[in-house]
């Protein structure tokens, strides 16, 4: 499938440095926002709108299939973190926010899952804001893109609001020190949670203080008073709290089974993270159109991609031919996680050759379509392009 693209004169690139968001210009590699918008028509936005949805529903089933069978080891779940997923998947008020579905559309028009990004899903700002803005600024019409995370958002954080009603509305959101692009999409959410009635406030994972006694909190710089939060969001991945913090995945089992707060995204989120759904699904839906087939062992006489359980932007992905051979891979810092083995589909491309996969995000139904481009598997060197529907 080819995709057609419309090039806008004006770059967004002032507006990035206004907003501080320099981290998407690029300085020795390409600029991480291009000038180019993807042409999608309202058929192709309305499958992917109805995919993600389905798609949803789905990983839902096969996530309940993976608790009721205990297949815990098999999804790379630290045990640390089981009685918490247990926990947050049974009551309903602990909401998934958010996650972005990788997504390709075939040559047949159907729309294929590659991947759920249900803990930590980042390009928030370049597409609940940079690619609206980029429409204005050519003078075109903003409405004509599949866009409304922002206001889908803060219908999630009100209805977060809503369901914990015996809990103070006040929410603490951290990332990791040194991550500008981490924080700029917590900046977005910050927004969106004040706009739906939280108090809302910022500090670095490692000035957060927990204790099962009193919850979540951080000290005020200025007077030395500690201020505490009954929900907390952290764009930290539930696997690395597991795995690297044993001792925070036991606090925070504590302080969330005590109601002492809610921490978003919920634990449960780490079955759909797991790269292992992707077998679980298929085997529970096969031959379903909106899949490809997945499995724990190598795919014979096929071409297939293989990926680590908890791989993160493309690293130590690989993709091989009929025979098993590697014609072309990622390294990264994975290498010795167990590996899903998913059937190969062709993404689309443009007339210079370049493959673009489409992110929707999801916050309770889906809400944003944006590209990525690249080679043929996407990695951290892929740019953000937008979309015109039309």
């Amino acid at each position: 499938m080819s995709i057609e693209l419309k090039h806008l004169g004006t770059h967004p690139e002032q507006a990035l440095r206004n907003a501080g968001w320099n981290w998407m210009l690029g300085t020795d590699t390409l600029p991480y926002v291009t000038s180019d918008v993807v042409v999608v028509s309202e058929a192709q936005a309305e499958r992917f709108y109805e995919a993600a949805n389905n798609l949803y529903e789905m990983l839902i089933e096969a996530a309940q299939y993976i608790i009721d069978h205990n297949l815990w080891q098999e999804a790379g779940i630290p045990s640390n973190l089981i009685d918490l997923i247990r926990y947050s998947w049974e009551d309903d008020r602990h909401v998934h926010l958010y996650g972005r579905f990788d997504l390709v559309e075939t040559q047949a028009e159907a729309v294929k899952l590659i991947e759920f990004n249900a803990d930590t899903a980042t390009c928030i700002p370049e597409t609940a804001v940079v690619q609206w803005a980029h429409l204005r600024m050519n003078g075109l019409d903003d409405s004509e893109q599949f866009n409304t995370i922002y206001e889908t958002l803060v219908g999630q954080f009100r209805y977060i609001r809503e369901v914990n009603a015996d809990l103070d509305a006040s929410m603490l959101f951290s990332t990791m020190r040194d991550n500008p692009e981490d924080d700029a999409n917590v900046a977005i959410l910050v927004e969106a949670a004040r706009e739906a009635g939280f108090d809302t406030d910022f500090a670095y994972v490692d000035e957060v203080e927990f204790s099962t006694a009193e919850g979540i909190y951080r000290q005020d710089a200025e007077n030395g008073s500690f201020v505490r939060f009954d929900f907390w969001f952290k764009l930290v991945p539930w696997e690395y709290i597991g795995h690297d913090e044993p001792e925070l995945a036991g606090l925070l089992t504590e302080i969330i089974r005590s109601r002492r707060a809610v921490v978003l995204n919920p634990a449960y989120t780490l079955l759909f993270q797991s790269k292992y759904i992707l077998k679980v699904v298929w085997d529970l839906f096969p031959g379903h159109p909106l899949l490809l087939s997945a499995d724990t062992n190598p795919v014979h006489n096929t071409k297939s991609v293989s990926k680590v359980l908890f791989g993160r932007e493309g690293a130590n992905v690989t993709i091989m031919d009929q025979s098993g051979s590697i014609t072309e891979a990622v390294e990264g810092e994975y290498e010795d996680q167990p590996r899903i083995y998913q059937e190969y589909t062709n993404f689309p491309t443009d007339m210079a050759g370049s493959s673009y996969q489409a992110g929707v995000f999801y916050a309770g139904e889906a809400c944003g379509l944006g590209f990525r481009r690249g080679g043929r598997i996407l990695d951290n060197t892929a740019q953000f392009v937008g979309h015109i529907v039309v």
